[in-house]
């Protein structure tokens, strides 16, 4: 098999057809800069007219509910720190393209030179991990069980589950202060089991 300078080889021995087939890669980046070698990458694809070969760029991300200050917030966080990735059909041009972007230290594959192409089922999996846009809540206490709450002003006070919202992902507890039970509604994320 005879390569043209430059690019390394696909894996294997394969006709000029299978290499030409569209699919997805890994590249590693320096850790935070994912972002931003998407947008370089993109700016690169428009400017040297690669439209044809490099279809997508993606910076893997999902949505997570995190709990500051006794307020719930929606955050989108990173799957892969370090890593984006990019829908191509690897040839010399492209490769060069990717490898040569600002901030990109290479493809994952076995010597990060050689690019070695994502399973659809790895794709699959990722894309309904990012595509998830609604935010589900996983209440695990019940009725009558002991939580310590674990955020807000009653922040390490033992108390009883009174009230179970799934949907909404709240929790209605029995706080015991100056010897009377108060009913207090928290976020599912401000309590763990004792």
């Amino acid at each position: 098999m005879e390569l043209k300078k430059g690019l390394p080889p696909v894996g294997g021995e394969k006709t000029k057809e299978e290499k030409k087939e569209r699919h997805w890669y890994a590249i590693h980046t320096y850790s935070g800069y994912e972002d931003a070698v998407a947008r370089y990458l993109k700016q690169r694809v428009d400017s040297l007219a690669m439209n044809d070969k490099i279809f997508n760029i993606l910076v893997p991300k999902e949505t997570k509910v995190k709990i500051k200050n006794g307020k719930r917030r929606v955050a989108e966080e990173k799957i892969y720190h370090g890593y984006v990735l990019v829908d191509m059909i690897l040839t010399e041009d492209s490769w060069y393209v990717v490898r040569n972007t600002p901030r990109v230290t290479g493809f994952v594959g076995p010597d990060s030179t050689t690019p070695i192409p994502l399973s659809k089922e790895d794709i699959d999996v990722l894309m309904a991990r990012m595509g998830s846009k609604e935010t589900k809540f996983k209440v695990d206490v019940h009725v009558g069980e002991m939580v310590k709450i674990t955020d807000g002003p009653f922040k390490d006070y033992d108390a009883k589950v009174s009230e179970v919202d799934e949907e909404k992902g709240k929790i209605k507890v029995l706080v015991p202060i100056f010897g009377r039970d108060t009913v207090v509604e928290l976020d599912s994320l401000q309590i763990r089991k004792i």
